[in-house]
């Protein structure tokens, strides 16, 4: 596994990569992470490589040795496939693969991010590399995720690999709730992409509109940048009541929030898959979501939550929750009777065919000099 971040840095990529490590270990494979996110040698049971370079602000790799020594740990550690994993930014994902291609080590790249507004430079990209050309599987979290890339490589096929989840694992015990309280639960990185500032906007709106024997709580599980003008968005508009920034919880945690919440909201618009919101409505949650995003892989309108094509129609769906307390229970009883089909079970085997599919492509190739 190549990936720009990982663990003990937190984020969804950090997560996934770390969860799909773990379960092809436990089917019997040996798996190591190469990263140039600072930590320890083992995490979990999962051996890790870390790249000791230099980094600019938010862990970026830059220089031209730091993409080199990728390829020369993977010859190092004779692997059979490398699999990259990458986001917007993430040279050490994309550059890795260039030279292990090149150096015909079989390759898996998978995208975990909407390229959306970077997708000229990703076209670009392609126009100086090629990479559309190489003898590697493309691949992404999502049908959404995969269109951009589709685009750019025409007639090569790209892989849907889903974020994969423990259904068993994400099942909770509905708790006690209080009388006439609607709590609606989201959680997210605190920054721009997440838009957790918009999401306090429509609360905000969403608090005139809700009927005054209803007490609307509204709890935000997550840490990143933009906490300080969340905080003084909810003191300046009178919120304090209503919203709760919980910061950063572990999965323990967020289970036990959930199983006492009403409903989980998932505002950004450029969400390519959303484990959160997967993991919300495997507790039996009720999901509201951007119609556009990924999210609507697993989320149908009216049957797992509801779909919102905008802010304001986001702020309806919430409202529809919100005061039918039937719609509530009729989605959150079909969540948790009806497991989410992308179980790891079933995604690790997806995994393993893609490396096996790598394995081919390089073997079809003529040898190249490196």
């Amino acid at each position: 596994m190549v990936t720009d971040c990982y663990l003990p840095q937190v984020g969804g990529i950090e997560m996934q990569v770390h969860d799909l490590a773990q379960r092809l270990v436990q089917e019997g494979h040996e798996v190591v992470v190469i990263t140039p996110t600072p930590g320890p040698e083992d995490q979990d049971g999962i051996r890790v490589r870390r790249m000791d370079v230099p980094l600019l602000p938010l862990n970026v790799p830059f220089t031209r040795a730091t993409f080199r020594l990728v390829s020369d740990l993977l010859e190092d550690e004779q692997v059979d496939v490398a699999h990259f994993h990458a986001g917007i930014v993430s040279p050490v994902a994309m550059i890795g693969a260039r030279d292990a291609q090149a150096r015909r080590i079989p390759a898996v790249i998978t995208v975990h991010c909407l390229w959306s507004y970077a997708t000229p430079g990703f076209r670009f990209l392609d126009r100086l590399t090629g990479w559309h050309h190489w003898p590697v599987v493309l691949s992404a979290v999502s049908e959404v995720a995969a269109r951009p890339i589709q685009r750019i490589a025409r007639d090569r096929e790209v892989l849907v690999l889903p974020n994969g989840i423990d259904n068993k694992a994400w099942e909770v015990e509905p708790g006690d709730r209080a009388p006439g309280t609607v709590t609606i639960v989201s959680v997210m990185r605190l920054a721009p992409r997440k838009r957790p500032l918009h999401l306090l906007r429509m609360v905000r709106k969403l608090r005139d509109r809700v009927p005054s024997d209803i007490d609307l709580k509204v709890l935000i599980i997550g840490e990143g940048p933009e906490r300080p003008q969340l905080e003084k968005y909810v003191a300046t508009h009178g919120l304090d009541d209503i919203v709760s920034l919980l910061g950063r919880r572990s999965r323990d945690e967020i289970r036990g929030c959930f199983a006492t919440a009403d409903v989980f909201v998932a505002p950004a618009n450029l969400e390519s898959f959303g484990i959160a919101a997967l993991e919300a409505r495997c507790a039996g949650l009720p999901v509201v979501a951007k119609s556009r995003t990924g999210i609507r892989e697993f989320v149908e309108h009216e049957q797992e939550g509801l779909l919102a094509d905008s802010d304001a129609d986001m702020v309806e769906q919430l409202l529809r929750l919100v005061v039918d307390a039937e719609l509530r229970g009729k989605i959150a009883r079909r969540n948790r009777e009806t497991p989410a089909p992308v179980d790891w079970a079933d995604m690790v085997a997806l995994n393993l065919k893609a490396y096996e599919q790598a394995t081919r492509l390089v073997a079809g190739q003529p040898s190249t000099n490196r």
